[in-house]
């Protein structure tokens, strides 16, 4: 579906980002359409895979795991890649991976208890992916900034 996003849409996704919970009826009120207008946008908005589906942020230190890291993975080979990910993806410590360029193959985001439980992640479970050539560690201090992406496009310069 070609769906072209227009400002109704932009202010729709802004107030939606603040807040996910935010009725249909409020946006509506406050961007002056019919609550009828808020929904068919976002079901179109969903169908052209915009918006897709909403998200709860937890505060996993809250809930025990205090270690944010990054590992950068070295695998022998790319053409190893999508068996690595299906196998990373069974690891439930890894929280975001990315295929990049440079350095590393894959960039990986792990929460862990503690360094003992880190150890353990990469240990008995990373460094034991079949394609995995080694990996870099780097523990986070602390998240700075966090943030959504832009909802308006970059102007033309």
């Amino acid at each position: 579906m070609n769906y072209q996003i227009d400002n109704l849409d932009r202010k729709i996704l802004e107030m939606l980002s603040e807040n996910a919970r935010t009725p249909y009826t409020e946006i509506a009120e406050k961007l002056i359409v019919s609550a009828g207008t808020i929904h068919v946008r976002m079901k179109k908005m969903e169908a052209a895979g915009v918006v897709k589906g909403t998200e709860i942020v937890v505060d996993s230190a809250k809930l025990g795991f205090d270690l944010t890291a990054f590992i950068g993975v070295f695998l022998d080979k790319g053409a190893v890649y999508k068996e690595v990910i299906e196998q990373l993806n069974k690891i439930e410590e890894i929280v975001e991976a990315f295929y990049t360029t440079g350095g590393y193959s894959i960039f990986l985001k792990v929460v862990c208890r503690n360094t003992e439980n880190l150890r353990t992640v990469l240990n008995e479970k990373i460094q034991k992916v079949d394609g995995i050539q080694r990996t870099e560690t780097m523990i986070s201090l602390e998240q700075s900034i966090r943030r959504k992406a832009p909802l308006n496009p970059p102007s033309a310069e």
